[in-house]
């Protein structure tokens, strides 16, 4: 409650109290009889002014009060909405925050792939030099080999390498194997300096050739490039150390040990061609002896039965019935087998005369190499089935299924046709003895029929063996399933 400048009384809220209205004051309202003594009087005016008073102190406290719980409840929507604008109000804070979270972040990223790239370097040319002395090497490394010279034979081979060898003894004693680019002085001493640097040229020399006749040791079909890595790398490393008193080893030198690292390659997988040659001309050779046999044993064979249908016939002459009519049913089957014999005779002539009569044969063994593999090969061989026979030995683990036998007087031809018709399916790309393809038989069946029409052709697989042991196999799991099966009763 507060006064106004004019002493009017008024409430917190603006209102005058009750006591201050006119109504209030006006004479009426206090009026006492007149005949009141003055000291009544006096007293009633206190007990008023004291009442107005506590009344008015009650109306203050108890607006207090409610003015308290309004602060509270004003305080309280102050705080939540403060909550819920917080994050509009520190938006700002809050991007500058995460803008520099962000370029922390991408300091650490630079700085990280910095140091990758370093490491990386590093791993990389560690790999590089690990890679030189490692074998195992994958196939896509391997790559195919291109034969760096075209000598005919192992002999030739030798002898280049011979005069290889011969070319770098020359660059040794010429002092152009290894040089020092520097005329040190020792103590003031050219003498002592050029001991020094005779020295250090032995060393490095003795150290490059150990390198590189361990990598010529050591080098294979599968590592011919890492050898002469390898050579390349040790010519590098090597001078890198010798920085320091700028001794090098000379191109000329190592490119002479690099030409006598493939020249060896070479001359080793030529020894191993010779070898498959001299096998199958060994093979071819045992195939003749085997035709003059052959045709031996036709041509006696032959004379064997001459000398019965001659002695048949001499027989029946002097028989007469019964006697007669056997004699001259012996002499019937006699004369069939001599023709026979005759036949084969001729056939063993003719193949043991001419070197490129022969059979083709066709064959598979699916419990072997499975299905879709053929082999198309040449027998000279009067029962080509021998030579069938012969490869389905203790080598493979089944025998082979004839699907065609096919005599020709050019054989060789006619399988280099069959070989050309399936060349780019040919298993073993590399070796051409290896006469195995990927081919279906009706495909094989096709060319047969046009390259020999009226040559028998059976399309039937047998693989007697094969099914067989699939068979049992399939047999040893039912009973073993079966015996899985008994452990557990029907019911319990």
């Amino acid at each position: 409650m507060t006064s106004t400048a004019k002493g009017a009384w008024r409430l917190v809220d603006g209102t005058p109290p009750c006591w201050a209205s006119d109504a209030f004051l006006t004479p009426t309202a206090f009026e006492t009889p007149r005949t009141s003594p003055p000291a009544s009087r006096a007293a009633l005016w206190i007990a008023l002014l004291f009442g107005t008073v506590l009344g008015a102190v009650v109306i203050i406290f108890r607006q207090r009060q409610s003015s308290r719980g309004r602060e509270k409840e004003l305080r309280s929507q102050l705080e939540t909405t403060k909550a819920r604008v917080a994050g509009i109000l520190d938006a700002d804070a809050e991007e500058a925050r995460v803008r520099a979270e962000v370029q922390k972040l991408a300091d650490e990223s630079d700085a990280l792939s910095k140091t990758y790239v370093e490491k990386r370097a590093i791993y990389d040319a560690l790999l590089s030099e690990i890679a030189v002395y490692d074998d195992r090497l994958s196939f896509a490394e391997m790559g195919v080999y291109d034969p760096h010279f075209d000598f005919t034979d192992s002999e030739a081979y030798k002898d280049a390498i011979r005069k290889c060898r011969d070319r770098q003894k020359v660059l040794i004693a010429s002092k152009q194997a290894v040089v020092c680019r520097t005329a040190w002085t020792v103590d003031g001493s050219k003498t002592k300096g050029e001991t020094m640097a005779n020295r250090s040229i032995r060393l490095t020399l003795r150290a490059f050739n150990n390198e590189c006749e361990v990598a010529v040791a050591n080098v294979r079909w599968n590592n011919v490039s890492t050898m002469a890595a390898r050579i390349t790398k040790a010519q590098e490393q090597i001078d890198k150390l010798n920085q320091s008193n700028n001794t090098v080893i000379t191109n000329d030198y190592a490119k002479l040990r690099l030409e006598e690292l493939l020249l060896t390659h070479e001359y080793r997988e030529k020894l191993k061609a010779e070898k498959e040659e001299r096998a199958e001309a060994a093979r071819l050779a045992r195939e003749e002896q085997r035709l003059i046999r052959d045709l031996e044993e036709a041509q006696e064979r032959e004379a064997h039965y001459e000398q019965l249908v001659a002695k048949a016939r001499a027989e029946a002459a002097t028989s007469v019935g019964v006697n007669l009519d056997a004699q001259l049913s012996r002499i019937q089957v006699l004369e069939a087998e001599l023709a026979e014999a005759h036949s084969k005779a001729e056939r063993a002539q003719a193949m043991a005369e001419q070197t490129r009569s022969g059979y083709v044969y066709i064959i598979s063994n699916i419990g072997s190499f499975g299905e879709g593999v053929i082999k198309i090969g040449l027998t000279r061989r009067l029962d080509p089935l021998d030579r069938i026979r012969e490869l389905g030995d203790a080598s493979v683990p089944f025998v082979f299924d004839m699907h065609a036998i096919i005599y020709s007087e050019d054989a060789p031809n006619l399988e280099r046709t069959l070989h050309a018709e399936f060349e780019a399916r040919r298993i073993n790309a590399q070796n051409y003895r290896k006469e195995f393809f990927r081919a279906s038989l009706d495909e094989v069946e096709a060319a047969i029929q046009r390259l020999a029409p009226s040559a028998p052709f059976f399309k039937d697989i047998e693989a007697q063996e094969y099914r067989e042991t699939l068979a049992r196999r399939q047999g040893d799991l039912e009973r073993q399933s079966a015996a899985r099966h008994a452990d557990f009763p029907a019911t319990i």
